[in-house]
């Protein structure tokens, strides 16, 4: 365990104060999971429960160079010259967007992983921890699927791109850790939400695109009209549980195979249970239309958390309708400057 206090990268260090123990660098820092660990780790609480040493966060975002291109990615290495390094940036988007563009995100998600990685062993990054999908998985499979499943077979065809471009880095942080002896790992987190998500209605995950569907449906009073029967199922892990996890394995998890992140197979839900969870969260007192002409996507891809469990048997995840509820009611309360 590392004996820390967290700084945010809004908090400059003192000209006095020695060079931090620790320098995190999270790519993707301004998305949903990086801005949950950036008021993580700027908690007073935290900072004191983990009290002891010093620790600087530098919490990157797409203003600040093209991850994709290598000498911009070098450039950033040498400027902030982390130690560990969370890896999040991607090529991001929803059900049909991945349809349309598979090849999009497999070129450029590849890309951004082997900048990310390469500089990580150039500038001697003591670890890394990059953020895959549940998506990688094979579409034809047994369930639950596990850590040891991600290369059984081929992912489901309506987001390829994205999933073998995920699955690579599996094989990059192996192949690392074989040559070099990098400490390379990844995380496989279920369906994440929270605040700060994209809302974008063309390009959303399932639940910030419902929500952002019920405000407008509620502020004209339509219907809210859910795409796809419905009917699939998802794990959903509120993006604050994930933020705490993320940081466990930056600091406990010493394997170089990945690890699920996700709430228990049996807190799985569908689409339609969601959708009316949502609609009750908003006070949405109009009727739910499912537009089965849309597709579905995947049917089901239940996780087992049981290698999470055995490392900790005592993790809380928040409930979900309570998470949901905080999740619309950011989105309401910062409409004008949410992302969509």
């Amino acid at each position: 365990v590392w004996p820390m206090r967290n700084t945010t990268m809004s908090m400059a260090l003192e000209s006095k104060r020695a060079k931090p123990s620790y320098k995190v660098m999270v790519t993707g820092g301004s998305g949903l999971v990086g801005r949950a660990l950036q008021e993580l780790t700027s908690d007073p609480e935290e900072r004191r429960r983990r009290a002891g040493g010093e620790e600087e966060w530098v919490f990157l975002s797409s203003r600040d160079g093209d991850l994709s291109d290598m000498s911009t990615t070098e450039a950033l290495f040498k400027k902030h010259q982390p130690t560990h390094v969370i890896h999040l940036a991607a090529m991001v988007g929803g059900l049909f967007k991945n349809m349309k563009h598979n090849l999009d995100f497999l070129r450029k998600n590849i890309l951004i992983n082997d900048c990310i990685l390469e500089c990580c062993r150039k500038y001697k990054v003591q670890k890394c921890v990059s953020c895959l999908s549940t998506c990688i998985f094979p579409d034809k499979t047994s369930y639950p699927i596990d850590e040891s499943m991600v290369h059984d077979g081929p992912p489901h065809e309506s987001n390829f791109g994205y999933s073998y471009a995920k699955r690579l880095i599996d094989i990059q942080n192996k192949a690392y850790h074989q040559q070099y002896g990098c400490q390379f790992t990844s995380v496989i987190p279920t369906n994440v939400y929270g605040p700060h998500d994209n809302y974008n209605l063309e390009d959303s995950h399932v639940i910030p695109g419902l929500i952002h569907k019920c405000y407008l449906a509620q502020k004209s009073g339509e219907d809210l009209v859910v795409f796809g029967s419905g009917k699939p199922r998802r794990q959903f892990i509120y993006s604050k549980d994930l933020a705490r996890l993320f940081i466990w394995v930056l600091r406990n998890y010493e394997e170089i195979e990945p690890i699920i992140l996700s709430v228990g197979e049996e807190d799985e839900v569908s689409i339609s249970e969601v959708a009316h969870m949502i609609a009750e969260a908003m006070n949405f007192s109009e009727k739910l239309v499912f537009d089965t002409s849309k597709a579905d996507g995947q049917f089901k891809k239940t996780a087992s958390n049981a290698k999470l469990k055995k490392y900790l048997p005592d993790f809380k995840f928040t409930d979900i309708q309570q998470a949901l509820r905080e999740s619309a009611t950011w989105f309401c309360s910062n409409y004008d400057e949410a992302r969509k």
